[in-house]
């Protein structure tokens, strides 16, 4: 088993319009906005990272927002919620905030103890909030949102499988343990994690595979420290049978891919170097940058991609 997986690093998804996006992530849920990069092999298209003030790992959802998009189908081998943590007695902010921005979907409910609040994002998106008590990670407040209330970060993700076995075997060797069952869903954690340490299982047998599109999760990045732990990693997976991809520079952190047995792509990535390599802390987010193969692309790409903001 495993032991250099800290917990979730990432979690990207897909949209169908860039200012929609960075409106709701920034403006509705109060993130920062920690870089406006574009995506490495379809470079007129963003990618938009939202997370704490400097992008910590387990707290940045990144989007590839691309236009015009269909909407994705909900079903099985995907990510189906994606779950942020607040503080305690702030799900009534929440749910009056979110009902007095227009945000659907929102339920409430009690999971594994925890009072959660679920929504939908502006391409259908499943998310919710879910109240920790002493989450010790400091949010980002300059976004709108007090500190007493503001999402600290990733609380966990929610998989939809047919059959949990083998992606449960995997998240186990990967150093998750089993930490609760309930009504149809398995809940792992990975001990001494980084917050950000739950994966739920929910197991739907009867259900059809996704159909990704905007609203869609496309991958869930899980963290290690460094490039070596990453190695460690890679080749722990490789031996089991899994085929994973090479080691590549994404400029922000280092990353491997696999795609699991229920068929949710992974992802694991580095922590170093962080997203403050080519912007000053104060500035993250507002520049556009460009990964070098792409550079030369700028004076197209500055005209071609749509303004996030006024």
């Amino acid at each position: 088993m495993l032991d250099q997986i800290k917990g979730l690093h990432h979690v990207t998804s897909m949209a169908d319009d860039a200012r929609t996006n960075n409106h709701f992530f920034t403006h509705v849920l109060g993130l920062r906005r920690v870089k406006k990069t574009v995506n490495f092999d379809a470079p007129d298209v963003y990618h938009l990272y939202y997370g704490d003030e400097i992008g910590t790992p387990g707290t940045v959802m990144t989007y590839f927002p691309f236009p015009e998009m269909p909407r994705g189908r909900a079903g099985t081998g995907e990510v189906g919620t994606t779950v942020f943590s607040v503080p305690q007695g702030a799900l009534d902010f929440w749910r009056d905030r979110l009902a007095a921005l227009g945000v659907s979907g929102l339920r409430e409910e009690e999971a594994f103890g925890e009072k959660r609040l679920n929504f939908a994002g502006p391409d259908g998106d499943g998310f919710a909030l879910v109240e920790v008590r002493d989450d010790p990670r400091m949010p980002w407040t300059d976004g709108g949102i007090a500190e007493d209330h503001a999402i600290r970060g990733f609380h966990s993700v929610s998989m939809r499988l047919r059959d949990e076995g083998a992606t449960a075997e995997l998240l186990k060797f990967m150093g998750y343990e089993e930490l609760d069952r309930k009504d149809g869903v398995t809940r792992l954690i990975v001990p001494g994690g980084n917050g950000a340490s739950l994966v739920d299982i929910e197991t739907m047998p009867n259900v059809n595979r996704a159909a990704q599109g905007a609203g869609s999760v496309h991958h869930v990045a899980f963290a290690v420290d460094d490039r070596e732990k990453q190695l460690v990693v890679r080749k722990a997976l490789m031996d089991t049978g899994y085929h994973v991809t090479p080691v590549i520079d994404r400029d922000y952190f280092w990353a491997i891919y696999f795609r699991t047995p229920g068929g949710v792509l992974f992802e694991v990535a580095t922590n170093e170097p962080g997203f403050d390599r080519d912007e000053d802390v104060a500035h993250l987010g507002e520049a556009l940058k460009l990964p070098q193969q792409h550079k030369h692309l700028r004076p197209i790409l500055e005209s071609h991609l749509q303004k996030l903001e006024d």
